[in-house]
């Protein structure tokens, strides 16, 4: 059925291509790369176009709203001096202010008084402030030449019937006294008739200037970025101003105009067609030459991608085979952190898990079997042998020989515990009493020249050990550690959590920094007796508790040994079973 499904796909691809999956990754890679990518492409062009002349469009709104919002305030401060200017002339107490040259005190006050509230009216903008009389003379700043005032074309056309305020526009302020063959700075004017009939200044006209650098500033800025064509056109017909490029106008240009609150100049920037679409038009010819380019590296992502994706899943198939074959060292190189690196991790993890599990046991039946030869080896007749240590005991008392008696007391103690294989866990108690007939033996032999201290609450000692752990540290004591049998012994046994710590330490010989390093070495070369015993009893632990259990030992030549003895704490059953006790409180 798949056969059928896939035929028409099969017709077109070359024979035995269909069962690669890198030829069908890399078909559907292109497929799911290609259409979305040109379909994105397209999308992109048409949105990208169609917001770049919006931003372009609202760029050029909020610009020229701009200019209006300065051409606005500059104008809104002309006004407010000269209506300032115009109430202070029309206050009575004024009435001394005249169109000649003062000539008394109260008319030399009285001008100076004007002056001072000129110039405060002044501002780091203001290019000057004036009062000129039709006589000629001038309140303001000594800098005015009044015959100058002719060369301003709004000026000179300004009508005398003029009642209100009449903006002259942009000009070079030129008319100063001081001024040059060379214009001065670029400023705006206004100029307000009086009509103050029988009152101070009546048929004078207020000239305020106001610095326009900055603003035209803006407008040649304005220009440059928009490469638009900027005109102010005034309500009576006259050009304010106007870009210096020279410019034809179309119908299908786009304009933004703005009209000014004060006195309705209408700002109208135009800009060509053909520019304002031309960032649109350069969209286009990338988005087309993107496209073309990025078809070409999909293609060539494509393949790397599969090769590399087919290639490190053939390479984890060609581990798994040789795992399979029972060559557990096979490792694969972890290549990335995606979902095939994590399952090269997990597959590394798995063959290492299955590894150490096989080492593990074979270890474990290794040392099974040596358990197993060992029992066999040491094997004896318990009867036979308790039955004759009675006997030789009764012989002792009977010829009087209390401590050779006391002697096989002990020893058969000893052995009876040793030699009862019945129970490979036992508790405690019962191996702390066996260690306690060891000890009397050694107290028979070499007389009360040790120490012994043991502290174990009684609570700890129904918790299970494995047999036979504790005898052959104690032989170590007094084989290797101590001299004659002089020494002091302490064991210390405490409930950590649901562990037990047993702490064996003696002030002996110690053991030399070589011996000690090679004590728990794998596969040891056998020197002597020493060190058997404590290798046998970590192995005890760790056999019946896990590899974390068992013996640490630290010391140091000619100060003694610690020992230090980690285990669960498991209880014995009445029946002879043990279990896990309940709470980890044992006391």
């Amino acid at each position: 059925m798949n056969i059928r499904r896939h035929g028409p796909l099969r017709r077109w691809l070359p024979a035995g291509a269909y069962r690669s999956i890198r030829t069908k990754l890399l078909v559907c890679f292109l497929i799911v790369t290609l259409i979305p990518l040109l379909s994105l492409g397209a999308l992109s062009y048409y949105q990208s176009a169609r917001t770049v002349n919006s931003q372009f469009g609202r760029y050029g709104e909020n610009a020229v709203a701009q200019l209006q919002q300065q051409s606005d305030s500059m104008l809104v401060r002309m006004k407010q001096m000269s209506q300032t200017i115009y109430s202070y002339l029309l206050d009575p107490a004024h009435a001394d202010l005249g169109s000649d040259p003062p000539v008394t005190y109260g008319e030399i006050m009285e001008k100076n008084d004007f002056e001072s509230v000129l110039r405060s009216l002044a501002n780091d903008q203001t290019a000057g402030i004036y009062i000129i009389t039709p006589s000629g003379y001038y309140y303001g700043e000594n800098n005015l030449d009044v015959g100058k005032l002719a060369g301003i074309p709004a000026w000179k056309s300004m009508p005398d019937t003029n009642s209100g305020p009449y903006w002259l526009g942009f000009y070079m302020q030129n008319h100063a006294i001081s001024a040059s063959e060379q214009a001065g700075p670029a400023v705006l004017g206004l100029a307000v008739p009086i009509r103050n009939p029988g009152g101070a200044q009546d048929g004078s006209t207020i000239l305020i200037e106001e610095d326009a650098r900055e603003l035209l500033r803006m407008f040649r800025q304005f220009e440059e970025d928009t490469q638009a064509h900027l005109s102010i056109q005034a309500p009576d017909g006259r050009t304010v101003y106007e870009s210096t490029e020279s410019f034809t106008p179309r119908d299908n240009d786009i304009i933004w105009d703005k009209t000014l609150s004060v006195n309705h100049w209408k700002i109208e920037a135009r800009l060509p067609a053909k520019a304002f679409y031309q960032s649109s038009g350069v969209i286009r010819s990338n988005t087309v030459i993107v496209a073309v380019w990025s078809c070409l590296l999909a293609f060539g992502l494509a393949y790397l991608f599969t090769s590399r994706f087919t290639g490190r899943i053939r390479s984890l198939k060609e581990s798994m085979q040789k795992v399979s074959f029972g060559k557990l060292d096979t490792r694969v190189p972890v290549e990335g952190r995606d979902e095939l690196g994590s399952l090269d991790i997990s597959f590394n993890r798995m063959v290492s898990g299955v590894q150490s599990l096989v080492q593990e046991v074979e270890r474990s039946e290794r040392l099974k079997k040596e358990a197993e030869l060992k029992a066999f080896h040491y094997q004896i007749n318990p009867h036979l042998l308790f039955n004759t240590l009675n006997s030789i005991q009764w012989k002792a008392r009977l010829e009087g020989a209390e401590e050779i008696r006391r002697m096989l007391y002990h020893l058969t103690m000893v052995l009876e515990g040793n030699l009862d294989i019945s129970q490979e866990l036992v508790t405690l108690e019962r191996e702390l009493r066996m260690i306690g007939h060891f000890l009397k033996i050694q107290e028979i032999r070499y007389g009360a020249v040790f120490q012994y201290r043991l502290d174990c609450e009684e609570d700890l000692k129904r918790f299970v050990i494995p047999r036979m752990t504790l005898q052959p540290l104690f032989e170590n004591i007094f084989f290797h550690g101590f001299t004659d049998g002089v020494g002091v012994i302490e064991l210390r046994v405490r409930e950590q959590g649901e562990e037990l710590l047993l702490e064996l330490k003696d002030n002996g010989a110690g053991i030399s920094e070589e011996k000690l390093a090679r004590l728990f070495a794998p596969n040891p070369e056998p020197r002597g007796r020493g060190g058997l015993g404590v290798r046998n009893a970590d192995q005890k632990f760790k056999l019946h508790f896990g590899p974390r259990y068992g013996l640490t030992v630290r010391s140091i030549k000619g100060e003694g040994t610690s020992i230090l003895i980690r285990w669960p704490k498991k209880e014995e059953h009445p029946d002879g079973e043990r279990k896990q006790p309940e709470s980890a409180d044992c006391r």
